[in-house]
């Protein structure tokens, strides 16, 4: 494996984890775990509050072409979904048409750089409505990458199941866990990720 491991993070404020009082969120307490098992392993968490796909598409490139440089061993992890799937106006933010070019047009831009990419599927919030959306956005992304040979890890479901993740979002702002339910988005990515980072 290489010395120099650097992966991006890149997606909204489920990525970021907001919510999580320990400031981990899921994407930190991968971090944790690659490190305690000997990864060189250097992460940088691009999550921003309310960003869609297309906002997300729009700053992906720069912003990762800064920290995963020449020479090292240079690996996404996305998610995104949930805020296009809210609401706005009538509508949702991003129609899913629209979510889905978002998505190839990004794995495209990674593949042409080189990138290795892992990609989590939205999570489920306390809105049932929304959240039929965006299981059925869900569905859409898992075909996107199993087409572009990318590994998706599918959450969604397996969240709503989730008595710890459920109740802590409806305690919380209605879409955020606290540190108990990151704990258990992070242990569904788990596998999967230290699979990824084998490679």
């Amino acid at each position: 494996m290489s010395a120099d491991v650097r992966v991006c993070f890149v997606g909204d404020s489920f990525v970021a984890g907001v919510g999580d009082p320990l400031l981990l969120g899921w994407a930190g307490r991968l971090g944790q775990r690659a490190v305690d098992d000997g990864v060189a392993l250097t992460a940088y968490n691009l999550g921003v509050r309310r960003q869609t796909s297309a906002d997300v598409l729009n700053r992906f490139a720069s912003e990762c072409e800064q920290r995963l440089l020449p020479g090292t061993d240079a690996r996404v992890v996305v998610s995104f979904g949930v805020n296009d799937t809210t609401y706005e106006n009538g509508g949702p933010r991003v129609d899913p048409e629209g979510s889905a070019a978002n998505l190839t047009e990004l794995l495209g831009q990674a593949a042409e750089r080189g990138w290795q990419v892992l990609m989590v599927a939205p999570p489920p919030i306390s809105e049932a409505e929304q959240n039929a959306r965006t299981a059925e956005l869900d569905e859409r992304f898992a075909e996107i990458c199993a087409a572009a040979a990318v590994p998706y890890v599918q959450v969604h479901q397996a969240l709503l199941g989730s008595a710890v993740w459920m109740r802590e979002v409806r305690e919380g702002d209605g879409a955020h866990p606290g540190a108990a339910g990151y704990e258990v988005l992070a242990a569904l990515v788990l596998p999967r990720w230290q699979e990824w980072l084998s490679r």
